[in-house]
């Protein structure tokens, strides 16, 4: 399987969102992670998908068929062209008065913040590819994770063409 991010410009409309991921879903076609936000223009929502397909052929159905929606504005597929994608997560941790030092250095390593602390918890937060989330992840299993919190990736295109002019 292959993950491809998908820039999805539609009316900013209630229930579009459950059209777009409905019609992905009954395709049996996986969806890894979806995010959906204003834009510049306020009629406009972009949604961010994150979708497994096992070929090219099944990426063009997909795309071919959010674009028969009639909410849907402009679909670009951002993993083809040039762009910066990035995700967020929160991460809390149980932490010990020990355990403390150790996972400030963690945090400063891979450049997080700790946003919150209690007696018994630290909660990271980390922007970031998901190579570097799942590698933060990887090394906070040595502890106790008690909760993660994804965002799924989002993305823009580099250089000076917006989405919608692509």
């Amino acid at each position: 399987m292959k993950k491809y991010l998908l820039a999805v410009l539609v009316d900013n409309k209630p229930g579009v969102l459950t059209h777009v991921s409905g019609l992905i879903s009954r395709r049996a076609f996986n969806i890894e992670s979806i995010s959906a936000g204003y834009t510049e223009e306020p009629s406009v929502t972009r949604i961010n998908i994150v979708v497994s397909v096992e070929s090219e052929n099944e990426l063009d159905q997909v795309v071919n068929q959010l674009s028969k929606l009639i909410d849907v504005i402009k679909i670009v597929n951002l993993s083809k062209s040039p762009s910066i994608d990035r995700e967020l997560v929160m991460i809390k941790v149980r932490a010990t008065k020990k355990d403390r030092a150790d996972l400030v250095n963690i945090v400063d390593i891979f450049r997080a913040n700790i946003v919150d602390i209690t007696p018994e918890n630290v909660v990271i937060e980390l922007t970031g590819q998901q190579s570097k989330i799942d590698a933060i992840c990887e090394v906070l299993s040595e502890y106790e994770i008690v909760e993660i919190a994804r965002t799924g990736a989002i993305a823009l295109s580099r250089g000076p063409v917006p989405v919608k002019r692509m």
